[in-house]
């Protein structure tokens, strides 16, 4: 038995129009999907398949909480994801995706196996930028941050307030600035016309 065999969807045998699974993805889930945006997390997925005269309607309904690490201080912080999803489903003589959503799988096959699909699902429903709540960052890696980056004169040292180090490379105004020669060749076809 693989680590996937138990999201197998069998939709060829399916005696009902409609059929309800449950499933509850954790990290061992995770683990074994091995997929980059999550490592961890707890998420109760309930998925409806509705069959129709000419495919299947798998309706995805994905409630829970992942672990993600934090933008600003790397640590690992709870990301709760919610989401709906809709999967088409039909039959033909080779798998194929056929768009976002229309998935086209062998008919002698008959099944299809949903795991990475909730997966994609659950990585779509993380916001793409996930940072602590203020003040909850790790005050060890804030610190160091905060000795890269600088804020406006007079102010409080505040998480929430960085802003970054002007860079070095930029020239100052007084200084001259070397010109590649071929900016004033440019320049002479510009001046004659």
């Amino acid at each position: 038995m693989g680590k996937f065999d138990k999201y197998k969807i069998d939709l060829k045998g399916m005696q009902a129009d409609s059929c309800k699974y449950e499933f509850v993805l954790d990290n061992l889930f995770f683990a074994n999907i091995d997929g980059p945006e999550v490592q961890k997390g707890k998420v109760n997925v309930v998925l409806v398949v509705k069959k129709t005269s000419r495919a299947f309607e798998l309706n995805f309904q994905t409630d829970g909480m992942v672990w993600v690490p934090c933008d600003r201080c790397l640590d690992d912080m709870e990301q709760p994801v919610s989401s709906t999803d809709k999967l088409l489903v039909k039959f033909g003589h080779e798998y194929a995706e056929e768009g976002d959503n229309l998935i086209v799988i062998p008919e002698e096959e008959g099944e299809i196996n949903v795991a990475w699909f909730m997966y994609e699902f659950i990585a779509l429903a993380i916001p793409m930028k996930h940072v602590h709540a203020p003040g909850k960052c790790n005050k060890a890696m804030s610190s160091k941050l905060s000795k890269h980056l600088r804020t406006t004169p007079d102010d409080e040292m505040d998480e929430d307030s960085f802003v970054p180090e002007e860079s070095n490379e930029l020239v100052n105004d007084d200084t001259e600035t070397a010109v590649d020669p071929r900016w004033d060749e440019l320049k002479k076809i510009l001046d004659n016309n």
